[in-house]
């Protein structure tokens, strides 16, 4: 086995990585809602995904709101069951939404792909891998040149976490 696959093994089921995690998200708390941080906290799943520690890649923590998704209300004239304000769901799921959130803070930058980092009862963190469409670096490197033809990939759904958001969409209109 590969240095990787222990470094997964230990994130799955180790008591130790749990009360790292738990002691770091004190730190993420207190942090910016986005953050661009040096290193992937989770080298192994960043790794997966397609990040390569050298120039033209950003790591950016994001922390979301968890729970139901608050739809505005309407002033009146209207039968208030009728509103739709419970059971709202969006039609993108939470990460998709982080991606699409942490574009919006970088537009020079491309949604490679996303990972769950940790959550509490009210907040959860997603890392989202960033590329540098212009950067010499990745320009001439044959495995991520691909992502320098289109922009948009988090908004036109060609994440792994819109794929999984459109799949269950599909899955619920049968």
């Amino acid at each position: 086995m590969g240095m990787y696959k222990y470094l997964k093994r230990n994130w799955e089921n180790n008591e130790e990585y749990v009360s790292l995690i738990k002691n770091r998200l004190v730190q993420f708390r207190r942090q910016p809602v986005i953050t661009v941080v040096d290193k992937p906290t989770r080298i192994d799943k960043a790794r997966r995904l397609g990040y390569k520690a050298k120039q033209g890649f950003v790591i950016a923590r994001i922390r979301m709101h968890k729970g139901g998704r608050s739809r505005p209300s309407i002033a009146r004239g209207r039968k208030p069951s009728k509103y739709g304000l419970r059971h709202f769901s969006t039609t993108l799921n939470t990460r998709a939404v982080a991606e699409q959130r942490v574009n919006r803070k970088f537009p020079n930058l491309e949604v490679l792909n996303s990972y769950y980092v940790a959550d509490d009862g009210k907040y959860v963190w997603f890392e989202i891998i960033l590329v540098d469409r212009s950067h010499p670096a990745i320009k001439s490197d044959k495995d991520i040149a691909w992502i320098t033809e289109k922009r948009g990939r988090a908004f036109r759904g060609l994440t792994a976490a819109a794929q999984r958001s459109k799949n269950a969409r599909r899955k619920a209109r049968r």
